[in-house]
Parts: structure tokens; C-alpha cells; sequence
């Protein structure tokens, strides 16, 4: 009786194919489990991905420029790196995409009876006209609240109507309620936000980043409410479900991607705060290179580099080599002249 020697190749199909699709955020146990040995031993087969296809669709395992039966990772602050700007280019496409959307249905929205609240007590949307009525409505709405507000505030002019919100969030404060804000990180924006949250007191945590959606205000994940016009004039209460869902995920997502700026404010620093030769450190962290590869490359020893190394991190505020590496490439560090290392 003669035996098939393909059923190796047909059970790595099998699983290949049974492979769960995901993102780099939900990493399979395989995949887990094989990129941590790659990192650890430098390499592996090329068929110990087969339970794991995603780690090479990722971009997190390559060929073996020496030897193609092999894998090498790439390192881990290099591909972390990437994959936050990835996200961060399709946030902005988003935002985008939402504004055209927005002034695309303007017209529509301004005659459409159905989603101005006739028929209904409490409709999924509901269109306000004029500032005073969107006001008035979120006033309402953080006066009833007693879990959470969170908020994006992309403009500066925003901030000139914090005076007659002070006492309206500090009594939802008093009840025991949590407030987190997002705002766009400048240096205008981080004096102008510390100068109104510092006239509260309570539970409250303002974040930054380069880009941000337009503006948003949630409250207790039953309301929320979105711009309907460029001008500000127009703007829609959700209360649907799926809506108020969706929009609670982004806002996360761009929350753990966001520096502080209240209480504590994240400040890059400046040229002068980091050195030629920390510059030099800095390039090879972010590259994903071990302490005495640095000192190698450099030609310091191990313990010197490892110095700079600790200065750095407490420069940036990182608690982590990965998170180190992240700071340091998107602080621009990298990006502005080096002068000779000593």
C-alpha cells in the first residue's frame, strides 16, 4: 500500500487558511509566541510561520537576507513605529472624510423633517440650529450626566467660551464625574487648556496630538454631539447606539495615541536638550539595536551607553525602551541637524 508524503504541505495550507485574520493590536497566541522567540534568538525557519502567516503580512517577520529559509524579526520599536503612523495617516484620512460628509449632507440635513425630533421624544438624531441651542443642549446634557464627559476640541477659538462652562463641569465634577479632553498639541493650546482646567478641580485629564477629529462632546455614552455645518451654526445630537459606539473606539484609539498635557504636560524638548552624540543614541535605539551594538557603532563601552541611554529616557519621560524609541521618533529629534559627535 503506497503512502502520500504531501499531507505536511496540504496540513500548512489547512492552517493557513483556518488563520484567523487580525491586526497588529490582537496579535494571535501564535503569532505572540514566535515573534518573542525571533526576537529573542535573532531568527527562525521560515516554516514556523505557517501557524502564524500574520506576523510576515504584518511586516513584523522578513526573509533572511543571507539565507532565505530563515525569518528575521524586525524590531519591535522599529515596526511599532510604523504601525502608529500607519494609524495615524488613516485617522486624518478619516477626519477628512468626515468633514466632505458633513458639508455634503448640510443641505439635506437643514430640510430634512424627519431627523428634527417631530414624532418622537427622544430620536436616534436630532438637528440644533444656532449656537445658542447647541449650547444650550450640551449644557443639559453634562447637567443630567454623573459617569463621563469626553470631549475633541480642535481649535484654539474653542477655549474663549471656557469662562461659562467653569461652572457647569465643576458641578458635574462634584458629583463624582470623570472628564477627559482632547485637544490639538501646540504650544498655544497647551497654556491656553492649563489655564482652564487649573480653575477646576476634580477628575479630569487633557490629552494632545498633531491631528485631531473635528469637534465632538460625549456624555455618559447615551449622548453625543458632532458639527453638521463648517460654521458651527449646525449640529446633531446622536443618540443611536452604534453611532455613540463607534464614536466612543475612535476617541480611545486616539487617546492611547496622545501625549498628556493636563496635569501633566509632555514637553519635546528642545535641540539644546539633547547632544550630537544622544542624537547618535537615539537613531540606533530607534532602529532597535542592543545596548553593546550602540556602544559598538559609537565606540563607547556598554556602561557609558547605557547612561545616555537612561538620560534620554528620562529626557522623554519614557517608561519603557519601546515607548523610548516611539518618543524619539516622533519628538523630531531625528529629524534636525547633527553636529559632530564627541
Amino acid at each position: 500500500m503506497s503512502v502520500s508524503h504531501g499531507s505536511t504541505g496540504q496540513d500548512a495550507d489547512t492552517r493557513r487558511t483556518s488563520h484567523a485574520r487580525h491586526g497588529a493590536e490582537e496579535l494571535c497566541a501564535a503569532g505572540r509566541e514566535l515573534y518573542a522567540r525571533a526576537l529573542r534568538e535573532g531568527q527562525v525557519d521560515a516554516a514556523d510561520a505557517a501557524d502564524a502567516p500574520c506576523l510576515p503580512a504584518l511586516g513584523l517577520l522578513r526573509p533572511h537576507a543571507e539565507n532565505p529559509g530563515r525569518l528575521e524579526p524586525v524590531p519591535a520599536s522599529v515596526a511599532l513605529h510604523r504601525l502608529l503612523r500607519s494609524t495615524t495617516d488613516r485617522i486624518a484620512d478619516e477626519r477628512r472624510r468626515g468633514a466632505r460628509l458633513a458639508d455634503a449632507f448640510e443641505p439635506f440635513l437643514r430640510i430634512d423633517g424627519r431627523l428634527t425630533g417631530n414624532g418622537t421624544d427622544t430620536p436616534a438624531l436630532r438637528v440644533l440650529h444656532g449656537t445658542a441651542r447647541i449650547d444650550e443642549a450640551v449644557t443639559e446634557a453634562i447637567s443630567a450626566a454623573r459617569q463621563e464627559v469626553w470631549c475633541v476640541r480642535p481649535h484654539h477659538e474653542d477655549h474663549a467660551s471656557y469662562g461659562v462652562a467653569v461652572p457647569r463641569d465643576q458641578a458635574f465634577l462634584d458629583r463624582g464625574g470623570r472628564i477627559r479632553a482632547l485637544h490639538r498639541h501646540t504650544h498655544r493650546q497647551v497654556s491656553a487648556v492649563a489655564a482652564h482646567y487649573e480653575q477646576l478641580s476634580g477628575d479630569i485629564e487633557a490629552r494632545g496630538l498633531d491631528e485631531v477629529t473635528d469637534r465632538l462632546v460625549a456624555v455618559d455614552h447615551t449622548v453625543a454631539f458632532v458639527p453638521a455645518a463648517t460654521d458651527g451654526t449646525l449640529a446633531l445630537e446622536v443618540r443611536h447606539p452604534a453611532l455613540l459606539a463607534y464614536f466612543a473606539s475612535t476617541f480611545d484609539r486616539l487617546w492611547r495615541l496622545a501625549a498628556p498635557m493636563f496635569p501633566r504636560s509632555v514637553r519635546w524638548p528642545a535641540a539644546a536638550d539633547v547632544t550630537a552624540r544622544e542624537r547618535a543614541i537615539a537613531a540606533l535605539l530607534v532602529e532597535g539595536h542592543t545596548d553593546a551594538v550602540i556602544a559598538d557603532r559609537l565606540g563607547m563601552n556598554v556602561r557609558t551607553a547605557r547612561l545616555h541611554i537612561a538620560r534620554l529616557a528620562a529626557t522623554f519621560g519614557s517608561e519603557s525602551r519601546t515607548q523610548l524609541g516611539y518618543l524619539l521618533a516622533r519628538s523630531g529629534v531625528l529629524d534636525r541637524q547633527e553636529g559632530t559627535v564627541e
